[in-house]
């Protein structure tokens, strides 16, 4: 990548994103990253699937140097497009759904119902009677839905074939946070002993937990190894645990820097340093009696260890057995069991970016220095506090003539007074001109989609795909809504 490019924009501190090649290449390249925007409008999601396949290996490689077999699922909520999905099938991946129109996209696709798992939160009657009408995996959560479930292969399955589904266990152990997924495995055994489950084949375990800790995976792993102990002799055979997503990933190479801008921050919120943020935001925390409380809501952008060698000391952790020498790799393989994982963000680490045009240069009425964005926040946010990465600004042969150098903030769309793009102050020490393409880094997982909103009738990002040197649009498009180009 052309060391000037990255010299446009930088956060104080910097957080400078890892790239990959294609994105380096890409960016380096004014005119191409203008023509995007130009034909495809701002703001525009660029995919490229090629890091999907190497993410996935990470961890099936990492399994079976344990002798784990080890099968992975994309979970298709963290990025909409298509590609991902035909990528994951053409690797020989899963796919895990969390609606009925997902499962729907999915299966047109091509992919088999046995590679498919519906794991959604919440499962209204027609997700339901699509998923016994496939034969997908359904992963049930409470005695409601999984009452609901059974009487529906009572009145729709004429056939008699029992249809697949894992049980949703939620952790008994008091170290591990709460959750709102899932039942204790004693409420499952209570559920399953007082009704006549014939219409369901227990396939497997399933559990769902926040954050990226392989200390509380393996906790809860080890439960659910106990769990299929308790099934057997009632007569069910689970093949599989679905140990769900959360496997960590690094969106910066240096970790000096994360921790760099992590002792920064927290000096701003307690007031010992300048601010790095709008208006001070702690992002969760404040500051009170010169002490911070509360929880930074961010993501931790740099990580180690990340995909493979996380899950290798994962399944490397000691079993609950009395015998010392038992690994859960040791447990997995004695019971002939599968482990299967869902990972969203970590399995798209490296296969997107997000490009929006600089639509104005202006001051707040207390002087603040702000750059206007033709895009909303909602294009570029998960259910974090902010996105922390610093952009790449990228000047093309269509951008006007630039302000002098300042330090200033991403502003959007929305007629809101908190309409960041990004929180964190940034340094333009070239200043920036309108038509200026800021370039938002490694998107693909959960940014680009889980929070995007259509208010005001603006239209949604369209999605495009890097492909042979040049870009097609992916078949979801986002085009539906937007206007016609003129």
């Amino acid at each position: 990548m052309n060391s000037d490019i990255r010299k446009m924009c930088a956060g104080l501190p910097p957080l400078t994103a890892r790239l990959e090649n294609w994105m380096s290449e890409l960016l380096s390249d004014p005119a191409a990253t203008e023509r995007v925007v130009n034909e495809y409008g701002s703001p525009v999601n660029v995919i490229h699937t090629g890091a999907l396949r190497r993410n996935a290996a990470e961890l099936t490689d990492a399994a079976a140097f344990h002798g784990v077999d080890m099968r992975v699922f994309f979970a298709r909520k963290a990025n909409k497009a298509l590609s991902f999905v035909d990528a994951a099938n053409q690797a020989g991946l899963g796919v895990d759904v969390a609606s009925e129109r997902e499962l729907r996209q999915v299966l047109e696709r091509g992919v088999p119902p046995r590679s498919v798992i519906v794991t959604a939160a919440v499962k209204p009657p027609r997700l339901l009677e699509l998923s016994l009408s496939t034969g997908v995996t359904v992963a049930l959560d409470n005695h409601d839905e999984a009452d609901a479930y059974l009487a529906l292969t009572a009145a729709l399955r004429a056939d008699g074939e029992p249809a697949p589904v894992a049980l949703r266990i939620a952790s008994q152990n008091g170290d591990i946070a709460p959750t709102r997924f899932g039942l204790t495995v004693p409420d499952w055994l209570e559920w399953l002993d007082a009704r006549d489950t014939a219409g369901f084949r227990i396939d497997g375990i399933h559990f769902h937990l926040h954050g990226y800790s392989a200390r509380d995976r393996a906790l809860v792993l080890s439960e659910a190894v106990a769990a299929v102990d308790e099934l057997r002799p009632r007569g069910h055979n689970p093949t599989f645990i679905d140990m769900g997503g959360g496997i960590p990933m690094s969106y910066l190479n240096d970790e000096a820097q994360w921790d760099a801008f992590d002792s920064a921050h927290t000096a701003a919120v307690l007031g010992e340093g300048p601010p790095l943020t709008w208006r001070n935001d702690g992002f969760g925390r404040r500051a009170e009696a010169g002490a911070l409380v509360g929880t930074r809501n961010t993501y931790p952008y740099y990580q180690a260890p990340v995909r493979g060698d996380w899950f290798s000391a994962l399944v490397d952790a000691y079993s609950n057995s009395s015998d010392r020498a038992r690994t859960l790799a040791s447990d997995l393989r004695e019971r002939g069991v599968h482990l299967r994982c869902e990972p969203g963000r970590s399995l798209l680490d490296g296969c997107g970016v997000t490009f929006a045009r600089v639509l104005f240069r202006k001051r707040s009425s207390d002087g603040i220095p702000l750059v206007g964005l033709e895009m909303n926040r909602t294009q570029c946010r998960s259910t974090s506090a902010d996105f922390l990465l610093d952009p790449v600004l990228v000047r093309g042969p269509g951008s006007g003539q630039p302000n002098q150098p300042f330090s200033g903030y991403l502003v959007g769309a929305y007629c809101v007074e908190d309409e960041l793009i990004l929180r964190r102050e940034l340094n333009f020490p070239h200043g920036v001109a309108v038509g200026d393409i800021v370039a938002l880094p490694n998107t693909a997982g959960y940014l680009m989609h889980i929070l995007e909103s259509e208010s005001h009738q603006l239209p949604l990002a369209r999605n495009v795909v890097a492909h042979d040197g040049g870009f097609v649009e992916d078949d979801l498009g986002g085009a539906a809504t937007r206007e016609p180009r003129l």
